[in-house]
């Protein structure tokens, strides 16, 4: 049987996962839910994708396999902070309440091993689009969808020509409009400020799939990224100190050995459970 490596963590973070919508990477997500091993997991919105799941219900059993290994490691001592966002709004109205070792806040501030002091919340309140005007944050989301889809062709192709790495059309072509990349430095500077205000080391969010870490005015600035196009987590290491990880481009998930290793996490995961 395939033997797996656990990476072990102080905490990790993920968002934009989107269960219920195509473009979802549950199966890498599968991948290193099962490699990883940490005190926190923080799940910074948008883990289930309400809108999509609306416009064109969709879940396979990939999707609640995700579901499952989540709640196996709150089962199993994890403490799971959930924090929604604009995509799963509605679990905003369990903000407050705890179940077992999963609790639901609307925003957090986490003391990293090394003394930081971290803000963490999802960010979409920081988007003019989402935050005042529906129809328009909608029109997006759609339009995003239609590009997100054409990722599985390009990356089927990829696959022909032996390229086995992911690649993301929509993330390319989104730093490639200008637009686009002064709304990423706005956001950035609009959390960081905000970071400030609240007297914190930094923070942490998701909600414009664009992964990064780096310090602004003084403040560190962290975007855990997606599981749709960036396959990326922010993790903190037991002596506190940050790392931004892309699983998919490290450890690609497709070939015949990698599924046998899932299947057979999630075997082992489903008798422990």
């Amino acid at each position: 049987m395939p033997k797996r490596s656990t990476l072990k963590v102080r905490s990790v973070w993920i968002s934009d996962v989107h269960l219920g919508f195509k473009g979802c990477q549950a199966q890498a997500l599968l991948h290193f839910l099962h490699s990883v091993e940490a005190e926190y997991l923080f799940l910074v919105g948008d883990i289930v994708d309400f809108w999509s799941i609306k416009r064109t219900p969709y879940w396979p059993q990939e999707h609640t396999n995700v579901i499952r290994s989540i709640l196996g490691k709150a089962k199993h001592g994890t403490r799971v902070v959930y924090i929604p966002g604009n995509h799963d709004e509605v679990m905003r109205d369990c903000v407050g309440h705890k179940f077992g070792n999963l609790e639901i806040h609307r925003e957090y501030i986490h003391t990293t091993a090394d003394g930081k002091k971290l803000l963490i919340l999802h960010g979409d309140e920081f988007d003019v689009v989402v935050k005042h005007s529906r129809l328009l944050a909608g029109l997006g989301s759609w339009a995003y969808d239609r590009l997100l889809s054409l990722n599985y062709y390009v990356n089927r192709a990829r696959r022909l020509f032996r390229y086995s790495s992911y690649w993301s059309l929509a993330a390319y072509l989104k730093m490639k409009v200008k637009n686009a990349v002064n709304f990423i430095s706005s956001f950035e500077d609009a959390l960081v400020h905000i970071a400030g205000e609240r007297g914190v080391d930094g923070v942490v969010c998701g909600h414009i799939h664009h992964p990064e870490i780096r310090s602004i005015d003084n403040i560190l600035y962290c975007n855990d990224g997606d599981w749709v196009e960036s396959c990326s987590t922010l993790l903190e290491h037991h002596d506190g100190r940050l790392e931004l990880k892309h699983w998919q481009r490290e450890h690609p998930v497709g070939t015949g050995m990698d599924l046998a290793l899932l299947d057979s996490l999630l075997t082992d995961n489903q008798r422990a459970a």
